[in-house]
């Protein structure tokens, strides 16, 4: 039995709804097929973004859209990608597929998805392979009133009224893709940039730095030496592979067994202890705790898709996935003081998506049930939880059974997310709730007998959410008998 204890009178910070962002880049099927199908598409769709999708993403509260890469952002040359279709430029998709790139989905195809999702937009400028000068106007084009060179183009091509950008990224993965720098060079280049992303109007931009890959400790120090008065957020990428191999097989997103299920969870939490590391670097150049951690791509990375084309990076999405953002957005939630966004990659049809599609189907991904399940956590109010874990062994490893958060929401229900990592062994927990009556428990759960269950075209409702009764209240104790590898969210009032 596992001892809980919630003092249900002491919350400690808001639970960002921006830790709940997608990320949508223009790589393989998710921006064309994924979102855009075109007005013309035999596929039901709203102004070319297609119906089913829409509806999906809408029921998700999305707060927050990054856009249009990852690597994608630091070839993206934006003027390419605005005016009339048919004479937009068209380019090579270089780091994704070698694909043509015919830019019908740009700054205004974007915009509007994000009015459409009523979500707030998150652009990445290209430091990489672009001009101080090309950012400037980018960002003039947007969010300019009145008049200049870039707003009357803007209006040209139809849009009079100024957009909202409140976020805005200065270069993507800088270290490699987005050039391969150093850390002293890029902050020098961060300087420099973002001097020039300015705030017409009453549009505020919240600027964001080029963080580290993973655990590149060097360059938070350096970044938050040299650049930290001049940025609101610095970026942190941390993708869970099973087999922890970049250069070779990542391991498959569907056949798998124990011990690549135990290697996950044992990645996924790793996430932690990045955070606490690198957090701990920006105490010291910002010990107010003004600069967020922002994670802005995060989630599951397996080999392809049998069949598709590598640079595509489809894959399929199982109930491993679900503990991967259970587990992530627990984590997130429990440092909130630090981290203020996130945004999990990617949204449609590519790594752990939201949801999948393949002509005019569209399925609904276990990561997404997640999402839909967490979202009563979008700025609450965080509640300390203190427990031993009991351990989950594998052959010599060990990791916590247990990974959980608790918030109080703005009507005072109180709300637990509880992912038990084991695959075989259920968790029986006994939580006091100090300063709270708990008359009543519902829940929900996601769990499947086959570890590797997933939903597929043909079963699209394999992995659902059902209600949960494995909770009671007792004695004014809360009750709860977890099953193995399982996603759980109760909510007591």
């Amino acid at each position: 039995m596992i001892k809980m204890h919630i003092n249900t009178q002491q919350t400690h910070g808001t639970i960002s709804r921006y830790l709940y962002g997608q990320f949508a880049e223009h790589l393989g099927r998710c921006i064309y097929e994924g979102i855009w199908v075109g007005e013309d598409s035999p596929i039901p769709n709203t102004e070319g973004y297609r119906n089913d999708v829409l509806k999906a993403l809408q029921n998700l509260n999305i707060p927050v859209l990054r856009w249009p890469g990852g690597c994608f952002a630091d070839e993206y040359h934006w003027m390419d990608g605005i005016g009339p279709k048919s004479k937009r430029a068209r380019m090579i998709n270089n780091h994704w597929g070698g694909v043509e790139e015919n830019n019908h989905f740009g700054t205004h195809e974007f915009l509007r998805l994000c009015e459409l999702l009523q979500t707030e937009p998150y652009i990445s400028g290209n430091v990489g392979s672009g001009t101080v000068r090309e950012m400037q106007q980018w960002v003039e084009y947007m969010t300019l009133d009145g008049e200049s060179p870039m707003a009357g183009l803007r209006k040209e091509n139809g849009r009079e009224e100024p957009w909202k950008l409140p976020f805005f990224g200065v270069g993507n993965e800088n270290w490699g893709c987005g050039g391969n720098m150093r850390p002293e060079y890029y902050a020098d280049l961060y300087r420099h940039y973002s001097t020039y992303v300015r705030n017409y109007g009453g549009n505020r931009i919240y600027k964001i730095a080029c963080g580290p890959n993973t655990a590149d400790y060097h360059w938070t120090e350096v970044l938050m030496r040299e650049a930290a008065g001049l940025m609101d957020g610095l970026s942190l990428h941390y993708y869970t592979l099973p087999t922890g191999d970049w250069s070779g097989s990542k391991g498959s997103a569907t056949e798998y067994g124990v011990d690549a299920w135990f290697s996950t969870m044992k990645n996924t939490l790793y996430m932690e202890e990045l955070i606490v590391k690198h957090s701990k670097i920006m105490d010291k150049y910002d010990p107010e705790g003004r600069v967020g951690l922002i994670i802005d791509e995060w989630g599951g990375w397996y080999d392809v898709e049998p069949g598709t084309n590598p640079g595509f990076l489809y894959q399929q999405n199982t109930l491993r996935d679900a503990l991967i953002a259970g587990i992530n957005l627990n984590i997130f939630h429990n440092y909130s003081q630090r981290v203020k966004m996130a945004n999990i990659a990617q949204v449609v049809n590519v790594l752990q998506a939201m949801v999948l599609t393949e002509g005019d189907q569209m399925l609904l991904t276990p990561t997404y049930h997640v999402f839909h399940m967490y979202k009563v956590h979008q700025d609450a109010e965080l509640l300390n939880v203190s427990f031993d874990s009991p351990m989950y062994k594998h052959g010599a490893e060990m990791i916590p059974q247990i990974n959980m958060s608790a918030s109080v929401d703005a009507n005072g229900a109180i709300h637990l997310s509880v992912c038990n990592l084991h695959h075989a062994e259920s968790a029986s927990i006994r939580c006091l709730l100090e300063g709270a009556e708990g008359k009543q428990v519902t829940g929900t759960i996601l769990a499947h007998s086959s570890l590797n269950a997933h939903n597929t075209f043909q079963q699209p409702n394999e992995v659902v959410p059902v209600t949960f009764t494995g909770a009671k209240l007792e004695e004014g104790e809360l009750i709860v008998e977890l099953p193995p590898a399982s996603v759980v969210v109760l909510e007591l009032k």
